[in-house]
């Protein structure tokens, strides 16, 4: 099945802090795309990253699947209030100084696969650690 969540940075992003997702204690999920997109007119950097340890973590979104039966899992959170254990980056990315800027990955097939454990995900950071509140989005397979 595949699942989608979007939303908007709960707070200022940092290079360990941002909006993620994370697989459950029983399923682990697979990232097969990822866009984030600017809402000011401050360039930024920003990298999709690995967490092993989702640190705390504030604000959630309804996530969505494309089977209307089916209810998705993984949590997408919209910021964390204290730091996340982070490995990476998978790919980074120099967002543009104007609102809608952005960029979109894609991870194949499978995408990238995290497994099963409530602190396994994917976060959004910025590693340059200048605050961004940016719009984004994930799509993976559960």
């Amino acid at each position: 099945m595949r699942a989608y969540g979007a939303g908007r940075g709960s707070a200022a992003s940092t290079s360990v802090r941002g909006p993620a997702l994370f697989a459950i204690a029983s399923r682990p999920v697979n990232l097969v795309e990822c866009g984030v997109f600017n809402t000011t007119a401050t360039a930024f950097a920003v990298a999709l990253s690995k967490a092993t340890a989702a640190g705390t973590t504030t604000g959630t979104v309804t996530e969505v699947s494309d089977d209307p039966e089916v209810t998705p899992v993984g949590v997408v959170t919209t910021g964390h209030s204290a730091d996340a254990t982070v490995t990476g980056p998978y790919t980074q990315a120099s967002i543009g100084a104007a609102i809608g800027a952005g960029v979109i990955w894609t991870f194949g097939k499978n995408g990238l696969r995290v497994p099963a454990g409530t602190a396994n995900g994917f976060i959004l950071t910025l590693p340059t650690g200048t605050g961004q509140i940016f719009d984004f989005y994930f799509v993976w397979d559960e």
